[in-house]
């Protein structure tokens, strides 16, 4: 079976010219740095010892970002390497001004790149995060001896099903796994299925976000626009679900004259197309790269920039997650719960059903199905007592991930 997926690999890398220049054509690709992901570094090697966290995208990055906060201190190591494999996440953390910290983009995972990537980079442990399986890097880590932590483990069941279908060849990969860390119960009992050797049941790491006030805070200006305002937020939204959106803002709109929508959309991309839609509502929209000071008389402030979503969670005393009302599994509802927002949804929520079961035993989160239910669950007074009590369950799960850790990573420096 491996034989058959680097056949398959290799196929992608004789495709990749053409895929690669339609990505740039999209923006979805760097014009310089895409040959990172052919193990041509645009960093340098620091001298000792290293450790490696790789993440597919900007929210894995983030739930990571506290870690790095904390080995960004440890004299033991010498340089951290983060990788991913979106223009996103690589822009997201250039907004963080580590010392030591470097990002690059994650190699194809063909036998060649992966021990090229390997061979330069040396690193000590290699932590992924999340549903990053790659095959060949797996096996090129463990021929090395080089320990492997998936951390904030998440298999959903649709992901499951499709690895057991080809069940030896699942197993042979998650048995190469050090030790797994799952975010949830129903990922501990599909890493127990697919032959992961060690598994701890730390909790999830998402609860322990980082909170940068500094980048994380709108400017007094927009601040004071929005003080004169009756907001609430729908963040990261997919295709439909804006119109979803303006229909709720049509809502409330008949008994509230000057609320705004606030829409953040998962993929930014994707602004010219949803303010077409929205102006077919007959709703006026003004973006938030247009800079513009005087928001007078507008119904929707759409953000069409990358990495600024915790700025407007902040003020969002109700925040819709997008992601739910479409069968697209929802997205992660615990940046704007720990700022104190009602949190609301749709019903497509399986990749975070542990968390809204937990964000609902707190009563901050409600189901909702339609515009006219969504607009009537709005509220303009923030929690604070419930962001205090999900930061105090995201401190614990952080300092104890952090314990489990120190002891793999500074075994592996006691033996260099």
């Amino acid at each position: 079976m491996f034989f058959w997926y680097q056949i398959f690999v290799t196929l992608i890398v004789l495709l990749s010219p053409i895929i690669i220049i339609f990505r740039i054509y999209k923006n979805k690709e760097h014009k310089v740095r895409y040959k990172e992901k052919f193990s041509i570094p645009s960093k340098q090697r620091a001298e000792g010892n290293l450790i490696w966290f790789h993440g597919a995208s900007v929210g894995e990055i983030l739930s990571i970002i506290p870690l790095i906060e904390n080995y960004e201190k440890d004299k033991s190591i010498n340089q951290i390497l983060i990788t991913s494999s979106t223009l996103s996440s690589s822009k997201v953390l250039k907004k963080f001004k580590f010392k030591k910290t470097i990002h690059q983009f994650y190699p194809i995972d063909h036998f060649f790149f992966t021990a090229k990537f390997l061979n330069y980079w040396r690193p000590s442990v290699a932590i992924f995060i999340e549903s990053e399986i790659w095959p060949c890097m797996f096996g090129k880590l463990k021929s090395r001896k080089i320990p492997l932590v998936l951390l904030n483990a998440r298999i959903t069941k649709k992901t499951f099903t499709r690895w057991i279908k080809i069940k030896n060849f699942s197993q042979e990969i998650f048995n190469k796994i050090t030790i797994a860390y799952p975010q949830n119960i129903e990922t501990k009992i599909f890493l127990k299925k697919l032959n992961t050797k060690k598994i701890k049941n730390i909790g999830n790491l998402k609860f322990a976000e980082n909170d940068d006030v500094k980048n994380n805070t709108i400017n007094n200006k927009l601040k004071f626009q929005f003080k004169t305002k009756k907001i609430w937020v729908a963040s990261s939204t997919h295709p439909s679900e804006e119109i979803f959106c303006a229909k709720t803002h049509i809502e409330l709109k008949k008994k509230i004259k000057n609320i705004v929508t606030i829409i953040i959309p998962r993929h930014i991309h994707r602004a010219n197309e949803i303010i077409s839609e929205l102006e077919n509502f007959n709703l006026k929209v003004v973006t938030h790269n247009s800079n513009k000071k005087n928001l007078k008389d507008i119904d929707v402030y759409l953000v069409d920039t990358f990495g600024e979503t915790k700025k407007f969670h902040k003020i969002g005393c109700s925040v819709f997650l997008g992601g739910s009302i479409i069968k697209r599994g929802g997205q992660n509802p615990l940046e704007a719960a720990r700022y104190g927002a009602r949190i609301l949804h749709g019903p497509n929520i399986d990749n975070f059903k542990d968390v809204y079961k937990k964000l609902s035993h707190l009563k901050v989160s409600k189901k909702i199905n339609t515009p006219k239910e969504l607009a009537s669950m709005i509220i303009f007074k923030r929690n604070k007592n419930i962001g205090s009590k999900i930061k105090k369950i995201g401190g614990k799960i952080l300092k104890e991930t952090i314990s489990d850790l120190d002891k793999l990573i500074n075994n592996e420096f006691e033996k260099t």
